[in-house]
């Protein structure tokens, strides 16, 4: 397969069938939508040097791509009947309006680890993310926004879900505003670990929760290039 220049990724959608499914990879990923459809993402090894990730980055995404991944997930969020799209920061929020507009929603509630000043601190909760681990946030929710999903059907939004941590820190913020998502989406669904943080929130998450493709754990072989980790 045809190597890529680290700004060509997430650019294009292939048809189905474009590059043919393989054991091992190089430098991407090829992930597949559920009508088959493929996306090239590059393979981001991780700090043991054994094991890797394929890497979405929605906002660096052609708008090809992001209009082909919001129209997807919105596909599958119909079922949920969804009033109202919220979104994590930073990059679901690229994801979410897009989805919104796709439902034809008027507008969407962007979640923000941005402190204004009429914000409120009992409106918020610690945030950590998998890529910004040593960074310690807060998410805030702009208290002029809860009029909006009271009594709502709310779906809760990021660009991936990858260890969990970003969507338990969405939905316990939500909580503590009386508010519980019918539905949990994202673009891609990133290896299983955000399963077992998920379940710990409630057992009921793992069904709600929906992607538009996943992809798995992968890990070095003796050559150097990189294979699933069978489940």
């Amino acid at each position: 397969m045809t190597e890529l220049a680290p700004h060509d990724f997430w650019q294009e959608i292939h048809a189905a069938g474009s590059f043919h499914s393989r054991d091992e990879f190089t430098s991407f990923y090829v992930a597949e939508f559920d009508d088959g459809r493929q996306l090239r993402l590059p393979v981001r090894v991780m700090t043991d040097g054994q094991h890797a990730l394929a890497s979405l980055i929605i906002n660096q995404a052609s708008f090809e791509v992001l209009d082909a991944l919001a129209e997807r997930l919105a596909a599958k969020l119909r079922a949920f009947d969804v009033d109202v799209i919220v979104g994590l920061p930073t990059l679901g929020l690229t994801l979410a309006s897009a989805v919104a507009q796709k439902l034809g929603h008027r507008r969407y509630v962007p979640l923000g680890t941005s402190r204004k000043f009429w914000y409120r601190e009992e409106l918020s909760v610690p945030l950590s993310s998998i890529t910004t681990p040593t960074q310690q946030k807060r998410l805030y929710i702009d208290p002029r926004m809860l009029p909006l999903l009271e009594n709502r059907r709310v779906a809760l939004i990021d660009d991936v879900i990858s260890s969990g941590t970003s969507i338990v820190s969405g939905l316990d913020l939500l909580a503590g505003c009386a508010i519980t998502p019918v539905a949990i989406g994202a673009a891609m669904l990133q290896s299983d670990r955000w399963r077992d943080t998920l379940d710990a929130s409630g057992s009921h998450w793992q069904e709600r929760t929906i992607g538009v493709f996943s992809t798995p754990v992968l890990e070095k072989t003796q050559s150097g290039t990189w294979r699933r980790i069978p489940r």
